[in-house]
């Protein structure tokens, strides 16, 4: 039951994970998720039954099992360090976390094989612990565990206060939570190891207790966790979506007094061509351009603005200026490309580039 419940837990991360799968780049999540929701769907007792009568019936399901654990740990904890530390890369190779981790694949099939256990088994541990190979077996898998999780939750605490949003801060906390838990999981499977070669049996029913508590409280907070950004994200934006329409609709009337006459800085691309996802962002940021380009190159048509308008340009401004500084790195690519094309037509005076209001209005993507 424990395992139904931590499997279905996680495989509604891996639900809530889905839908950005197009916007996102880094995709290195959702599989560490995928991973280890194999993994524990591959415990269910009639999947375990069925999956391993196909490999033979001596339980080398478990350690195909144990195998994707520890894979999908591993990378689920890259990319919470890199998430909570900028200075983290993913696309640095890790080399020695990699060894590490192809040291422990090692050691779990090395000891699996040494191990008695020639029946099919659901509870595996409970039939066979009682063999110390066993219980290195297990041991191998957990330490490695433990030291990963322990290490991923130090960091989430360390760098939640440097989150700029709320949301990251408190999803930050429950994965820093969740990694507590997980800590103690291992820690009651290696008491129960030891336990069990000592023959106390009543000390490693205990344990179970506490271990089954430990399991479902820590993939609640885990998975809750990881899947606070990208739910709070998808509310954000679509919040941010109808600020922006009313902005541009707010910013039409101005952008067509200024520029109705001054063509030349209108660009030649129009927000078809933009994303769609972000194109009431990119036509907002391109009239608010325009519309100072053109003040720029002819100051006269300030005349033109009423105080509302100058209002509606400021609010514009604010807002495409907050954007930025919530989000510093989002790719510019679409409106600096643009810019580009505009400059290589000749379309731009030497002074629009020196416009103090254009590094506020850059178009987070």
């Amino acid at each position: 039951m424990i395992q139904t419940i931590a499997a279905a837990v996680i495989w509604g991360l891996v639900l809530c994970l889905l839908p950005g799968v197009r916007r996102r780049s880094d995709h290195s999540i959702l599989a560490a998720a995928v991973t280890i929701a194999t993994a524990l769907t591959l415990n269910i007792d009639p999947v375990y039954v069925a999956g391993d009568a196909v490999l033979g019936g001596r339980n080398v399901l478990d350690l195909c099992s144990n195998t994707l654990m520890v894979v999908g740990i591993y990378f689920l904890s890259r990319a919470i360090l890199h998430a909570a530390d900028p200075s983290e890369s993913p696309a640095t190779p890790d080399r020695f976390g990699l060894t590490v981790l192809g040291l422990v694949v090692v050691a779990l099939m090395m000891t699996f094989s040494l191990i008695d256990a020639p029946r099919t088994s659901t509870s595996f541990m409970l039939d066979y612990g009682g063999q110390w190979i066993a219980a290195v077996y297990s041991a191998v898998q957990f330490v490695y565990i433990g030291v990963v999780v322990g290490v991923t939750g130090y960091t989430c605490f360390r760098f939640r206060g440097d989150m700029s949003r709320p949301y990251f801060r408190i999803a930050f906390t429950l994965i820093g939570v969740g990694c507590a838990l997980a800590v103690v999981v291992v820690l009651a499977v290696l008491g129960m190891d030891i336990f069990h070669l000592l023959g106390d049996l009543d000390s490693m029913r205990a344990l179970s207790v506490v271990y089954d508590g430990a399991v479902i409280g820590a993939m609640t907070f885990l998975c809750a966790g990881l899947a606070l950004p990208p739910v709070a994200r998808r509310f954000a934006r679509r919040s941010e979506a109808k600020t922006e329409s009313v902005l541009v609709s707010g910013l039409t009337e101005v952008w067509e007094k200024t520029t109705g006459t001054r063509t030349e800085v209108r660009l030649d691309s129009g927000a078809s061509n933009a994303d769609q996802r972000d194109s009431a962002r990119w036509r907002l940021h391109r009239m608010l351009v325009e519309t100072q380009d053109a003040l720029l190159v002819d100051p006269a048509l300030g005349k033109l603005l009423s105080n509302r308008d100058v209002q509606v340009l400021a609010r514009a401004e604010e807002y495409l200026a907050a954007r930025q500084r919530v989000d510093p790195h989002r790719r510019l690519g679409d409106i600096e490309r643009r810019t580009a094309i505009r400059g290589r037509h000749g379309r731009r005076t030497s002074g629009d580039a020196t416009s103090p209001a254009r590094p506020q209005a850059q178009p987070p993507a």
